[in-house]
């Protein structure tokens, strides 16, 4: 019996492990397609990626160069020693990745051994690394925001104080400019928070490329930074405002990257140039089909982000004068309290009945601080957080509950209005549960938290009769394709 076969071992490596995202070779090649194909024959263009992990990004960009330059440098070896000394440039990561990668690029660890394709009068070739310290100032590195009680280490320990980022003038590292700046940089560091907090630092990499000022830049990044937050806000204003990025391919499910890779929210990669200002092209990829439109990153009178090339027209119906259903979602910690309040499991005088996770029960109203008016009202109840991993269609959201009078609830909860009667509340359930609901959610929902603002889409409607998907698709006049397009994105809740 056959079996495939497959001999590129940074396919394999690419596939180990989530802890760093290496890239397959086919999508390193997705992402030089981007470029303009005539910067691989020129013998003056000079390119880096400076987060090498596997060295895959430089070998593919090699391979490119050994045959658009075949007639300009018809000997070979002379060929591969001009494309290895000038014009292509490296800054690894970590010290096992700068073996890697110039093993991949030089078929040798050492750039000065007798095994490397073009010799070098050091070991480490045009692939740099320099083993780093934080700089710590009030707990956190200035730089990339590590905390220092998890980073400050031995020297023997890998300290993750990335070369291209750690420095006021990354010009300094070659002194040289660069044509094209490339790659699939580090995604985050941990902050030293709760429950293994952890800050993106992805974003550095980009700020820090754009101070390089090359003619083209691309890289893959996680797609939370739609969504902002978490230090992601003045990156999400920048990147969206910017008319130099010209193309953004988009992936909601990132396995169709890295397979094995569970990255939530999905992945993009997208292509800057400094000489070129347009609309931006964007490209959603979902179960290999492509949906393609040239638009503003930026749509409508919010300014807002939308994700998904068929839901623009979605979004423009559904938009009325009626307020938004964020209005009545609260903040997090509604009543101001978090996770692990004292319960009881009696009701006793002074008493409210909590739900919390894992375990519901009862607390004394006395550590109550917000949202006390409410108390005995009817309310509807989501969770704040909820994650799903695997292919469409999806939930989006938990499902909601409704919390009779004198009840409360920890942080773990979301609370939706408050009603004088059980009936409103079943009745806004209902429009929760619709696939019209959770598809405006979806296109402000990039994480597994949900705050007020990824309802920020979605219309308040009048709960006085309850809602179905068929009545929402006639009030706001939806086609056929439009509605094919929710129903394939969202899975009924019952």
């Amino acid at each position: 019996m056959e079996k495939d076969y497959n001999p590129d071992v940074l396919n394999c490596i690419a596939n180990l492990s989530n802890d760093e995202v290496f890239t397959p070779p086919v999508l390193a090649n997705q992402l030089l397609d981007l470029l303009p194909q005539e910067l691989f024959q020129s013998p003056d263009t000079t390119f880096l990626d400076p987060f090498c992990k596997s060295g895959v990004f430089l070998r593919e960009i090699v391979k490119r160069l050994d045959k658009g330059l075949e007639n300009i440098i018809p000997n070979r070896q002379k060929r591969i020693d001009h494309i290895m000394h000038h014009q292509v440039f490296g800054i690894a990561i970590t010290e096992l990745t700068s073996l890697l990668s110039r093993r991949s690029l030089y078929c040798s660890k050492r750039a000065n051994s007798q095994h490397s394709v073009s010799y070098f009068d050091n070991e480490q070739g045009n692939v740099l690394y320099k083993a780093l310290l934080h700089t710590w100032v009030n707990g956190k590195c200035k730089y990339c925001g590590a905390s220092k009680d998890v980073y400050d280490r031995s020297s023997e320990a890998e300290q993750y104080a990335y070369q291209f980022i750690h420095t006021d003038n990354p010009e300094k590292i070659f002194n040289m400019k660069f044509d094209v700046i490339i790659g699939n940089p580090p995604y985050q560091i941990e902050d030293g928070g709760s429950k293994a907090s952890a800050t993106p630092i992805y974003n550095l990499f980009v700020e820090q490329a754009k101070k390089l000022n090359p003619r083209f830049l691309s890289m893959i990044i996680p797609a939370r930074w739609y969504a902002g937050g978490k230090g992601l806000d003045s990156f999400r204003d920048n990147m969206l405002s910017d008319k130099h990025i010209l193309k953004m391919v988009d992936f909601f499910d990132a396995e169709e990257c890295f397979p094995g890779i569970d990255i939530s929210g999905g992945v993009c990669y997208f292509l800057w140039s400094r000489d070129q200002k347009d609309d931006c092209e964007v490209v959603n990829v979902r179960k290999n089909e492509k949906s393609v439109m040239k638009r503003a990153l930026l749509e409508g009178e919010n300014s807002s982000f939308i994700r998904f090339n068929n839901a623009i027209s979605i979004l423009n119906k559904s938009r009325d004068n009626s307020l938004s259903f964020s209005n009545i979602v609260s903040a997090r910690k509604p009543f101001g309290i978090d996770t692990k309040p004292n319960i009881f499991e009696k009701n006793q005088s002074g008493r409210t009945f909590i739900y919390a996770y894992p375990n519901s029960g009862y607390v004394s109203t006395n550590i109550i601080s917000y949202n006390r008016d409410i108390i005995d009202k009817y309310k509807v109840m989501i969770s704040y957080a909820y994650g799903e991993r695997g292919d469409f269609p999806y939930f989006v959201i938990g499902k909601p509950f409704i919390a009779a009078p004198n009840s409360c609830c920890s942080e773990t909860y979301l609370v939706v209005g408050n009603f004088d009667t059980q009936e409103t509340c079943e009745n806004c359930i209902s429009y929760m549960k619709t696939k019209f609901f959770r598809f405006l959610v979806l296109l402000s929902k990039n994480t597994q938290h949900a705050t007020s603002k990824v309802y920020q889409f979605v219309p308040l409607q009048d709960f006085s009769h309850p809602w179905t998907d068929e009545m929402l698709y006639e009030k706001y006049g939806l086609d056929e394709k439009e509605i094919a397009f929710i129903e394939s994105m969202i899975r009924p809740m019952e």
